[in-house]
C-alpha cells in the first residue's frame, strides 16, 4: 500500500509543470468578478503563486524573461471551486484520475465531502503544489447513523476528529435528534462547522437552529413544502424528497428560506446531481456525453443502471419528477433572491458527473434557475472564497490574491456555456496551456 501511494505520488508530482518566476497575461480580459464588469486589454503579472499587477497593456511593462501568454481576445477569471466534491484516498487507483479532470477543467479548490487520514498529509502537499491537484479543504468520515449510535459516541467522534486537523464535519442521513444535538453542541465547543444532509429525524428548521453552516442537495426542503397533516409518507419522499413534489405547495418556499437567510446557513444545490437522475434524458442518451469518455466504461454502466433502477420504481411518476425538478429550481432562485448563500457543487463524481465537468453542467443550471451568468459564477468564486475565510487571498482577480486562474476562450458572462471554453489553467502559480491540459486528458480517454 506504501509503495501504491509513493507510485501515485510520483505520478501526481510529474504531471506538474516547472514554476516560471515571473508570468505575465498580456492583452487580456479580466473577469474580476468583484463586478460583473469586464477590464479589457489588461497585463496581468504572477509572481511566486500571487498576482503582482494588473494594468492596462500599454502601461504595463514586462521585466526581461517574464513567460509571456498572449490573452488577446480571451478572458482570465478565478479558478473555480467544487464545494461538493469527493477525492479518493492517497492509495486510490483512481486519484490521478479525478484530479486532473478538476484541473483541466479550471477546478483549482475542492471542499472534500468524505474524507480520510490519507486526505490530511494530501492537503498539505497539494497546497505546497507538490502534487498536480486543487486545494483541497477537507471533512472526515461522515457523522451518520451508521458510524454512532448514541449522543456520547457522537460527541467523541466530533472530538477526535477536531484533534486530527480536518477542516469541517459532514454530516449524512441516520442520525437521531439527540445525536445531532450532541455533534452540533460539540462542534461548537471545538469551533468546527458541520455541512452536509438534513437527517429525516431532524428536519430543515431544527438543523437551521442548531447552526448547519451548509445543506446539500437540497436535503430536506421538500419536505417542508408539504403541510405536516396532509403527508401520507411521513416525509419520506425517496430520492430527495421527489415524490413529495406531487403535494408540495411552492407557495411555502419564502418561509423556509426567510429561515435559512435568518440562520446565516448556505446551501450547496448539487442540481446538476438531482436531474441526472430525475431527467427524462434516457441513460443510453447520456453515456454518449463527451466527457463520458474520461471515465472507466463500468462506472458509467453502474451510473446508467442507477437512473434505470430509480426511474423503473413502482413509485416513481414523471410528472411528479418534472414537477420536484420545477421546484428545486424555483427554491434556488428564491434563496437567491432573498440573499441566502448558494455554492457551486455538483457531487462529483457521482451519478453521470464527471469530475470538473460536470461543474459547468451546475453553472447551466443555476442560470436556468434564475441567476445571471455573473450570479452563478459568484458561487463558485467570491462566494466560496467566503465560506473558506479566504476571501483576503482568493476568489477574485486583484493584485496580492493567490494565481488560482482560469484562462477562457470567449466571455463566461455573455454565455455560461463559455466557462467550458477554457484555454488554460494556473494553479498556484504554475501554467497548464491547453496543449498540457489535453496531454494529461489524452491518458484517460477510454480509447487509449
Amino acid at each position: 500500500m506504501k509503495y501504491l501511494f509513493c507510485a501515485l505520488a510520483v505520478c501526481l508530482a510529474s504531471a506538474l509543470p516547472a514554476p516560471a518566476a515571473e508570468i505575465a497575461f498580456v492583452n487580456v480580459n479580466v473577469v474580476t468578478m468583484a463586478d460583473d464588469n469586464v477590464l479589457r486589454e489588461q497585463t496581468v503579472v504572477v509572481r511566486e503563486g500571487r498576482i503582482t499587477a494588473i494594468g492596462p497593456v500599454d502601461d504595463t511593462a514586462l521585466t526581461e524573461g517574464t513567460e509571456a501568454i498572449d490573452g488577446t481576445d480571451r478572458f482570465l477569471m478565478p479558478g473555480l471551486a467544487e464545494m461538493h466534491g469527493h477525492i479518493p484516498a492517497a492509495a486510490a487507483g483512481d486519484l490521478q484520475r479525478v484530479m486532473t479532470l478538476f484541473v483541466a477543467n479550471g477546478v483549482t479548490s475542492v471542499r472534500g465531502m468524505q474524507g480520510g487520514v490519507s486526505h490530511l498529509a494530501m492537503r498539505g502537499r497539494l497546497e505546497r503544489g507538490e502534487l498536480l491537484g486543487p486545494r483541497l479543504v477537507t471533512a472526515g468520515p461522515s457523522i451518520n447513523g451508521g458510524s454512532v449510535s448514541n449522543p456520547a459516541q457522537a460527541v467523541a467522534m466530533v472530538r477526535r476528529q477536531a484533534a486530527a486537523g480536518y477542516d469541517f464535519l459532514k454530516i449524512h442521513p441516520g442520525l437521531t435528534r439527540a445525536e445531532f444535538r450532541a455533534t452540533a453542541a460539540t462542534a461548537a465547543e471545538t469551533g468546527m462547522r458541520f455541512a452536509g444532509h438534513v437527517p429525516d429525524a431532524v428536519g430543515v428548521p431544527l438543523a437551521l437552529e442548531l447552526g448547519i453552516s451548509s445543506i446539500d442537495h437540497l436535503d430536506g426542503y421538500m419536505q417542508q413544502l408539504i403541510p405536516a397533516d396532509v403527508d401520507p409518507t411521513g416525509g419520506i419522499g425517496g430520492f430527495f424528497g421527489v415524490s413529495l413534489a406531487r403535494i408540495a405547495e411552492r407557495g411555502r418556499i419564502p418561509a423556509i428560506v426567510a429561515q435559512t437567510l435568518a440562520a446565516g446557513t448556505w446551501n450547496v444545490p448539487t442540481e446538476s446531481l438531482f436531474e441526472n437522475m430525475i431527467s427524462d434524458e434516457p441513460p443510453a442518451s447520456m453515456r454518449n456525453w463527451p466527457e463520458m469518455q474520461y471515465m472507466p466504461a463500468e462506472t458509467v454502466q453502474r451510473w446508467a443502471e442507477r437512473k434505470r433502477e430509480l426511474q423503473s420504481s413502482a413509485d416513481f411518476d414523471r410528472a411528479v419528477a418534472d414537477r420536484a425538478i420545477e421546484l428545486r429550481r424555483a427554491l434556488i432562485r428564491e434563496l437567491h433572491r432573498q440573499g441566502a448563500g448558494l455554492l457551486l457543487g455538483s457531487d462529483a463524481p457521482q451519478v453521470f458527473n464527471v469530475p470538473g465537468f460536470s461543474l459547468h453542467r451546475e453553472l447551466h443550471y443555476l442560470v436556468v434557475s434564475g441567476l445571471t451568468p455573473y450570479e452563478a459564477l459568484q458561487t463558485g468564486t467570491i462566494a466560496a472564497a467566503r465560506w473558506f475565510g479566504v476571501s483576503g487571498e482568493a476568489g477574485t482577480v486583484a493584485v496580492g490574491k493567490r494565481a488560482d486562474l482560469v484562462l477562457l476562450d470567449d466571455n463566461p458572462l455573455a454565455d455560461i456555456a463559455n466557462s467550458r471554453r477554457v484555454h488554460g489553467v494556473m494553479l498556484r502559480g504554475r501554467w497548464f496551456d491547453r496543449r498540457r491540459l489535453d496531454e494529461l486528458l489524452s491518458r484517460y480517454e477510454r480509447s487509449n
